[in-house]
């Protein structure tokens, strides 16, 4: 055996002592002193080895039985688990990994102080078992002991440093306690050690989104890019603003925003394009999601004017072609909310005419005249879209603008139909989402395992009167109004063997849905289009029924949630979401404005309006600037422009549940519940809404996006 080799297999067997596993450690360390007899670092290992062995009863079961009860534990079997550890403990009370085996089943059978006591005994009978120390600090953290958690997960990192799981672990209690910077620099160093987790990328997603940075940080800005390149992680709007403060921070990013504000200067257009090409989360961010920005909007805005009237300086170099590429799928994403000037409505019809003609003539347009038509039209509305040559240049432009809208065409052609849609406030609804979808997207954040619906009501703690519902092992689940699938992909994802039918008004909406299910090969999701109103031509029940943001969009939304009440199993769980009457007061002031002065919604006139917004000094403008609904035209639309719109008040919800047969089971946002307890100590009953009330009296912006609760049907 060569030094190297020996050097090896001793730090080998070190690092299986450390996991516990005895075994493989003692045959390591016999096979060194079988060739090196006098190995001193050998010797010690396996004399602290067989002391620890002397310390129990015995050294443990089999390794085929400890194999046994980790692959029921994995199939879920935990109840047996439970039982087969427990009966060896009797035979093997000292052996460590029985104990942690014990602990995790307890936990998973949410027996949270039953699975403390255990990994007690572990870490008590193995002090340098780091498995021991992670877990128990993951059960520290579910009983809110979150500084003797964190104490618990540095232990586990001091002994193994290259324990990943124990630095994710870390991370959720930092972000428990608010600690989000630390926390997402605890994932991030998780991921260093090994980039294959998927749950430390779930976790730094969400962290992300209540971040804002004022410096540079190139690693986090490498993670961030791996994060959006695992499209069911995280949804990119969702860390938008983190993504855009990192940007903004660096310097090169700031001298160009700068430069651009000032009139007298005159930009070097291709200098400023290589230095963006060499950020690269800039051109990951402006390909997945609108940019709610206005500095990095005027950026792009004045970019894409001087490469459509400069074109003929255009030189197609990869870095000229990856930022063309990137610009087009921002606009197209942003629904082309860009102003433009009368001379680049000019210069755009003379290169549109170009191009047709280079095309009649049986020639190919250059890479850079496809892209910045795609810039300010998407290329599926040129006849001539069909005769490109398709290369790597302009694919991924091709793909999202004309072969997925081709595909929505023809999902849009055979989507089943409830019935006709006769309401007249329901047509309006869907004449406009036909028109604009809402919203465009691109990622999504998914659950990793389907899980029960037990532990959704768990996780959420939802007050329940009645807990037949967590027994439902396939839950059927009506989504109605799904918009463009972001909801419900996420729902049939995270309940376990369920079967999911959506429903919206807009065909359009509904093939959109429909083509990102197929991508992210969702299989559990059946599309058709209905009117809530006509539901009950379905003659069917669910166990849960989700409506969020769309009953306000009805013309009597009381009478819409009555019909998904119908549909709804006795005991069986519904979410609503609905607009808050407190929370929507400054919009409430601008759609009245819009109105008075006859503002209408076309494309023109909303880009007008927003321009008008965006030189304006006026107070009531600014929270409607720092919204991310402001960036694109269907949101905007959505926003300020929508056709019909209720809002509603906590005692005017209240009334609804009475009225309906529903009992109130709590508000889903965990972060706006986390901020009820701490913000007041002695409001009591967090499933009270007379109390909620008076908390949004004094909080009245706390239900900006919606309030999103959860109901049970009581007949």
């Amino acid at each position: 055996m060569k030094k190297l080799s020996v050097d090896k297999a001793l730090l080998n067997a070190k690092s299986h002592y450390k996991k516990g596993e005895i075994e493989k450690a003692q045959k390591l360390y016999q096979a060194v002193l079988q060739a090196f007899p006098r190995n001193k670092r050998a010797q010690k290992g396996l004399a602290a080895l067989n002391k620890s062995k002397q310390s129990a009863t015995t050294l443990g079961p089999p390794q085929n039985m400890i194999n046994q009860m980790v692959n029921l534990y994995n199939q879920g079997q935990l109840t047996t688990v439970a039982v087969q550890a427990k009966a060896l403990i009797e035979q093997y009370p000292n052996a460590f990994i029985l104990w942690n085996i014990l602990g995790a089943a307890y936990k998973g059978l949410g027996k949270t102080f039953e699975a403390s006591e255990s990994f007690k005994k572990v870490i008590k009978l193995n002090s340098n078992y780091a498995d021991g120390y992670s877990n128990f600090g993951i059960i520290l953290q579910e009983q809110g002991k979150l500084k003797e958690a964190i104490e618990a997960h540095n232990r586990a990192i001091a002994i193994r440093p290259d324990y990943a799981e124990a630095y994710n672990n870390l991370g959720n209690a930092l972000k428990e306690q608010g600690k989000l910077k630390e926390a997402i620099a605890v994932y991030s160093k998780a991921l260093t050690i090994k980039p294959d987790i998927a749950e430390a990328y779930y976790n730094i997603g969400n962290a992300l989104k209540g971040v804002v940075f004022n410096q540079p940080n190139a690693g986090l800005q490498k993670t961030i890019i791996s994060l959006l390149d695992k499209k069911s992680l995280v949804r990119p709007m969702d860390i938008a603003r983190a993504a855009i403060s990192l940007l903004k921070s660096d310097p090169r990013m700031k001298q160009h925003i700068q430069t651009f504000s000032l009139a007298e200067q005159k930009p070097n257009m291709l200098e400023i394009i290589t230095d963006l090409c060499e950020l690269p989360l800039a051109i990951k961010l402006m390909s997945v999601c609108p940019l709610f920005d206005l500095d990095l909007e005027n950026l792009l805005k004045k970019l894409r004017a001087k490469l459509l009237l400069s074109i003929s300086e255009l030189k197609g170099t990869p870095e000229e072609l990856k930022f063309q590429s990137a610009l087009a799928l921002q606009c197209f994403t942003n629904e082309y909310i860009y102003n433009q000037c009368e001379n680049e409505d000019a210069a755009l019809k003379v290169l549109e005419a170009v191009v047709k003609k280079t095309l009649s003539n049986g020639d190919q347009p250059s890479p850079q005249s496809i892209l910045i038509l795609a810039s300010y039209k998407p290329l599926g509305q040129y006849e001539w879209s069909s005769l490109l040559l398709v290369n790597n240049e302009i694919e991924d432009v091709f793909t999202r603008q004309v072969i997925e809208p081709n595909q929505e065409a023809h999902f849009k052609s055979i989507l089943p139909v409830l019935g006709e849609i006769t309401d007249q406030v329901s047509s309006k609804v869907r004449d406009q989402y036909e028109v604009s979808p809402y919203p465009r997207w691109v990622n999504l954040s998914l659950q990793f395992n389907p899980v029960s619906v037990s532990k959704v009501v768990t996780e959420i703690e939802l007050n329940l009167f009645n807990e037949e519902i967590k027994e439902v092992e396939a839950p059927e689940i009506l989504i109605a109004g799904c918009g463009t699938g972001q909801h419900s992909i996420g729902i049939a994802a995270m309940f376990k063997d369920s079967n999911v039918l959506a429903v919206d008004l807009s065909l359009s909406s509904l093939s959109y849905a429909k083509r990102k299910t197929e991508e992210f090969q969702i299989k559990n999701i059946d599309y058709m289009q209905a009117d809530i109103l006509t539901l009950g031509k379905l003659e069917r029940q669910f166990d849960i029924v989700q409506s969020a943001g769309v009953l306000h969009h009805m013309d009597d939304p009381v009478a819409g949630w009555k019909v998904l009440t119908d549909c709804l199993k006795p005991g069986g769980l519904m979410k609503i979401g609905l607009y808050s009457e407190l929370a929507r007061q400054h919009i409430l002031e601008i759609r009245d404005e819009i109105r008075n002065e006859g503002i209408g919604s076309s494309d023109a006139a909303m880009k007008s309006f927003r321009n008008t917004v965006m030189t304006s000094n006026q107070k009531q403008y600014q929270k409607i600037m720092n919204s991310r609904d402001f960036y694109s035209l269907s949101t905007l639309k959505d926003l300020l422009f929508h056709v019909q719109e209720h809002r509603f008040t906590i005692p005017q919800i209240q009334d609804c549940l009475s009225t309906l047969g529903l009992k109130f089971c709590g508000f889903e946002a965990n972060d706006i519940v986390s901020h009820y307890r701490l913000s007041n100590p002695n409001a009591g009953d967090p499933y009270n809404l007379e109390k909620w009330h008076a908390y949004e009296k004094v909080n009245p912006e706390v239900f900006a996006g919606m309030y999103q609760f959860w109901c049970q049907k009581i007949v």
